[in-house]
């Protein structure tokens, strides 16, 4: 009985699974990013998941596999994160990581490439013949190029030269008016300052993709630009891992900022196979196999000295968890 836990910046999923791959139970929770939630939050998120899913599938995991969000970008509390997962399922094997690595497991089923997030934060999580290596992720501050919190901060910076003429007004006034309830422009920066949280934030870029359809030139080119920071992640990763001039490499790509009816996937998509014309830098983008969650319990398996048959990761697949 294998548990896979995807920690993310907004929503932590957990899934119960046997070895063959049926799903036995499913939950969700809130975030995982410690920064926000505090050390005691992200173990009292976990015990709280562990719990849900052992009561709805009638049995407990016999190993467990984590994905937390910011794990290995801080020394100073680096330790304590790596013991979390262990505390809230003892008495079991748990392997822990970068939440990355499950998009990476769920994405390529366990096979080399490149796995591009773009969610609240964005980076990649890269393979090839035995080296590892992630690209961004520098988070919200000064990195995290192309995110939904990179798009909601340039979309709500564009809002404010709207407003304040210093850029021609578009659609995006009305659409961010409407969901803030605003009465004066100036309000907006009261709402976003009492209520900073990270996962908030970025839902602000749903503004930016709204105003972007409806026909915002300016915020159309925002998700443009985002388009443009991804690619640059996918070659940078494939560059650092050393992949050879002409061979390709497989991507595929998790989070919000990259769904099928978005418009940031498909320009992505069109840059990314401009690239490879002159074969130097191949990159065949694929959709994910499965969500990062079921690819946790791939690596709960290998936690367990266990390597998931291939029909049991078609079956975990076939399980639409998204």
């Amino acid at each position: 009985m294998f548990l896979g836990v995807d920690g993310g910046g907004t929503k932590t999923a957990f899934v119960l699974a046997d070895e063959h791959g049926r799903v036995l139970a499913t939950h969700q929770e809130g975030s995982l990013y410690h920064p926000e939630v505090g050390l005691d939050g992200v173990l009292a998120t976990l015990r709280r998941g562990a719990e849900a899913v052992a009561r709805a599938a009638g049995v407990a995991p016999t190993a467990a596999w984590v994905g937390l969000p910011a794990f290995g970008e801080d020394s100073r509390v680096q330790a304590r994160l790596e013991a979390l997962p262990a505390e809230a399922f003892p008495g079991i094997p748990v392997g822990r990581g970068n939440d990355l690595e499950c998009s990476h497991a769920g994405a390529l089923g366990g096979q080399d490439g490149i796995s591009l997030v773009a969610g609240t934060g964005s980076m990649t999580w890269g393979t090839w013949q035995g080296r590892a290596v992630r690209c961004g992720g520098w988070g919200e501050v000064f990195g995290d190029e192309g995110s939904a919190y990179w798009i909601a901060r340039e979309g709500l910076a564009l809002f404010s030269r709207m407003s304040d003429g210093r850029a021609e007004r578009g659609i995006l006034v009305d659409i961010v008016r409407r969901r803030a309830n605003l009465g004066a422009d100036l309000d907006l920066s009261g709402q976003v300052v009492s209520d900073a949280a990270r996962s908030g934030f970025a839902a602000w870029a749903t503004a930016v993709h709204e105003a972007a359809v409806a026909g915002d030139v300016d915020a159309r080119e925002i998700l443009d630009r985002a388009a443009r920071e991804l690619a640059q992640l996918v070659r940078a990763t494939r560059r650092i891992l050393g992949v050879p001039a002409g061979a390709t490499i497989v991507a595929s790509t998790s989070g919000s900022v990259l769904r099928d009816d978005g418009l940031v996937l498909p320009e992505l998509r069109r840059l990314l196979a401009a690239a490879g014309i002159d074969g130097s830098s191949r990159v065949e983008l694929r959709a994910p196999l499965m969500a990062p969650a079921p690819g946790a319990v791939t690596l709960a398996a290998r936690t367990a000295g266990r390597e998931l048959s291939p029909d049991a990761v078609a079956a975990l697949a076939r399980a639409g968890l998204g």
